[in-house]
């Protein structure tokens, strides 16, 4: 079926998709100012659809953030904290076994690990933590640490990044969550993350995170105070990344949460922008297999509909997230099993539960399989 675009400029762009010709920058700004975000949306259901069907995949997963004491102090962030700060925690490395076993059963399938950029944690602890949630969920994937982490670590233990990840996959790092690459765009980020590692540093972590065989999610922080152009330079940077390394797992667009940030004046995004977004990510990068509606940021409602706009993958289970919801999320800081099979079904989509690497899981009861 030829559809009938209310915005004639898509025509072109839907002749590209449907050749399989990559998009380039005109057609990404195209893409995010068309005031048909119907025929944005249509195009990318018909790329989803052709690579997942009716498929959308969870999982079951728990989020675990050791701490939140950071010494950054990005202007886009709610969740670090000063070490003097009362407010603070940092785990123990037996709390944070602790944690990770709290209402633990053998269908969790991934622990999710990220936390601030601590003064005193170092290397070792880090690979002490991921040995011994190893020793005590032996079948539990440990998607761990963004490449921030990874670039903080390194400046600390006066060690390049591969020296790190080779420490960290040998404690049991299987692989990283993608998290902090904010914009790539130098300008947005002096303002919002001076802080933490450039753009290109992000990049050059990620590609040394494949070159040693660890697969990783991307991301993107938006709805801040970045342009159109500075989205869409982002997204072929990752897309041209991604050509090299064919690394990357799936990509994750997050909306700017700014209650109790620094940037606390910029309104939040809209659901028709949340909703552009997963449908623009799917056009532009053709070449990363999966498009994730994170439902913890855009609420399950919207996650829902991002069904239809070329997301096939709505996140897991999650138990508990600080991050967003430290800087004003007010979503649920976990759905059941049970809740996610509904929200998927009542979206007109086949539920698929998968594993971190998109593996199936086949489940009975309260225990699984990962088929491979």
């Amino acid at each position: 079926m030829t559809p009938t675009f209310d915005d004639a400029r898509l025509e072109p762009i839907r002749q590209k998709v449907a050749s399989g010709v990559p998009l380039n920058l005109d057609d990404g700004l195209t893409l995010y100012r068309s005031p048909d975000l119907l025929g944005v949306g249509w195009m990318a259901n018909q790329v989803r659809e052709r690579l997942h069907g009716d498929a959308t995949y969870f999982n079951v997963n728990r989020h675990i953030n050791p701490t939140d004491v950071c010494v950054a102090s990005c202007r886009l962030c709610a969740f670090g904290k000063r070490a003097k700060d009362p407010k603070a925690y940092t785990m123990s490395l037996e709390q944070v076994w602790e944690v990770a076993g709290q209402g633990w059963s053998e269908a969790v399938t991934e622990f999710h690990i990220v936390g601030g950029l601590h003064p005193e944690l170092n290397l070792d602890w880090f690979c002490q933590m991921l040995r011994g949630l190893k020793e005590r969920f032996p079948q539990v994937h440990l998607k761990a640490f963004t490449m921030v982490e990874i670039g903080y670590l390194a400046q600390r233990a006066k060690l390049s990044p591969r020296e790190v990840l080779e420490q960290l996959k040998d404690a049991g790092m299987d692989s990283l969550p993608g998290g902090g690459a904010e914009v790539f765009s130098e300008r947005v980020r002096r303002i919002i993350c001076d802080h933490k590692i450039t753009g290109d540093q992000w990049l050059d972590v990620a590609r040394t995170a494949h070159e040693l065989g660890l697969h990783s999610n991307c991301t993107m922080l938006y709805g801040h105070i970045e342009t159109e152009e500075d989205r869409v330079d982002h997204l072929l940077k990752l897309r041209a990344l991604q050509a090299e390394t064919n690394g990357f797992v799936t990509f994750i667009p997050l909306a700017f949460h700014p209650e109790h940030t620094a940037l606390k004046h910029i309104p939040k995004t809209t659901g028709f922008a949340d909703i552009r977004e997963i449908a623009v990510s799917r056009l532009m990068l053709d070449n990363i297999p999966h498009i994730k509606a994170y439902w913890i940021m855009m609420t399950p409602q919207i996650a829902q509909i991002a069904q239809r706009f070329g997301a096939d993958d709505i996140d897991g289970t999650v138990v508990e997230e600080k991050i967003y919801h430290d800087a004003g999320a007010t979503t649920s800081q976990n759905l059941r099993r049970g809740e996610l099979l509904r929200l998927i079904r009542e979206a007109g989509r086949e539920p698929v539960e998968r594993d971190t690497l998109y593996r199936p899981v086949e489940r009975v009861e309260n225990t699984f399989t990962v088929l491979v």
